[in-house]
């Protein structure tokens, strides 16, 4: 990366405004949060642009599946392998391309203007008095301004319908919980069209609806989205009939790619490897430590739950991109325990030496380079721990949409 110094300043810049914010009981209006978070946003992606170095799948797996769109072809099966999702986020991929926009901005205008609209949601989610600081806190995340500035992953697509499903799912404990049920819903849904994880955000958005009627509703229409885009891939995508079967046995394959993070990097000495045994016992690790989290936590306030699912997950999971710590951010900014600063440092920071360091060097030092620094991720993994919402498991704190009730009791140490 050409402009490794200057986007590292602005990050850690953005690391210490949030945290004097929390110090000194700053509150900046949500203007001042927007104009923060876009100018940030919008200069690091304008030095990633004109960059001599570009991410691997964002040259080699997103873009084609935009290209393939721009041709009336299947996203999922022009993308050399790479695209296994659903083809909502490559029809705008080749909108933008077909408006002609120079890839390198194209493929991060959707990651940018989904993380900037994160800003006021993570505010909303918050709640309460402490709204505008979370929501200035997150403008100032330097994970969301990586992920997608940097390296224009489409997380942040996820989380922008995710966290609005929580918060409409919310008002319907006070007004319309029908209406607001199946909106929340649906929202989820479109979650789950930009890639598969959300189903970890499923349970938290119904946890916030009043009743088995609502929850009802919401399940079933958080199905309509993706099934819409699926059974119009002929249509939209030009997929044959014959082409179907393939195309979603595609997106449900998981590669079973280990050694970049946690517990599989000793076992492969910190390489890239497929080993679909350690990869297996991953999975079955994921599926237990869920449904034990999610019994503990079954009281918790919905949002709490979330964070604790998704910081769990990181704990087990034998597979893991940098993107992946995105997940739980706007949760665990929206309603901080007591450890969440050490995790949004200590996560940003090993993402950062990802993105910004070893990105300076060639194959053969960078993968010397890169050993050293996925067996470092297991030091992050007692933090994700700690940082857990324990204070929370036995009983539901208030979460209206007022906000009177603060983050977890310990949230206000930094």
């Amino acid at each position: 990366m050409d402009y490794a110094m200057l986007t590292g300043f602005v990050l850690v810049s953005g690391v210490v405004l949030a945290i004097a914010a929390q110090w000194k009981g700053w509150k900046p209006s949500l203007v001042v949060a927007l104009a923060v978070g876009i100018g940030v946003r919008v200069l690091i992606m304008s030095l990633s642009a004109v960059d001599t170095w570009q991410p691997v799948d964002f040259v080699n797996s997103f873009k084609p599946a935009g290209e393939a769109i721009l041709a009336h072809r299947d996203p999922v099966l022009e993308s050399n392998g790479g695209w296994h999702f659903l083809p909502t986020i490559p029809y705008i991929y080749g909108l933008l391309l077909w408006m002609h926009i120079p890839w390198e901005i194209a493929g991060r205008l959707v990651t940018v203007v989904s993380d900037i609209i994160l800003i006021p949601l993570v505010g909303k989610l918050a709640g309460g008095k402490d709204a505008k600081l979370r929501a200035f806190q997150y403008a100032c995340n330097p994970l969301a301004i990586l992920v997608a500035s940097v390296h224009g992953q489409v997380e942040p697509v996820s989380l922008v319908f995710g966290v609005a499903a929580f918060i409409v799912a919310r008002n319907a404990r006070t007004s319309r919980p029908v209406r607001n049920a199946i909106i929340a819903g649906l929202l989820m849904g479109l979650a789950l069209c930009a890639k598969s994880w959300p189903i970890w955000l499923v349970p938290g958005m119904l946890f916030f609806l009043p009743d088995l009627r609502t929850r009802a509703y919401a399940f079933f229409a958080t199905g309509v989205a993706p099934i819409f885009f699926l059974v119009t891939l002929p249509i939209g995508a030009g997929t044959s009939l014959a082409q179907l079967p393939e195309v979603i046995h595609t997106i449900g394959d998981v590669r079973p790619i280990i050694g970049e993070w946690g517990w599989t990097p000793p076992f492969t000495g910190g390489h890239w490897a497929l080993d679909a045994g350690l990869a297996r016992i991953g999975q079955y690790m994921i599926y237990g430590t869920l449904l034990v989290v999610g019994f503990f936590w079954r009281r918790a306030d919905p949002i709490d739950l979330t964070t604790a699912l998704l910081l769990a997950f990181m704990v087990v999971t034998p597979r893991l991109g940098a993107q992946y710590l995105m997940w739980f951010m706007p949760f665990l900014v929206a309603r901080p325990t007591r450890f969440a600063w050490p995790v949004i440092i200590g996560c940003s920071t090993w993402a950062a030496v990802g993105y910004l360091y070893l990105t300076q060097f060639d194959h053969v030092r960078w993968e010397m380079l890169h050993a050293p620094w996925a067996l470092s991720s297991m030091l992050l993994l007692p933090v994700l721990v700690v940082a857990m919402p324990w204070g929370s498991r036995r009983k539901a704190p208030q979460s209206p949409t007022s906000g009177k009730v603060p983050s977890e009791p310990m949230a206000a140490a930094v």
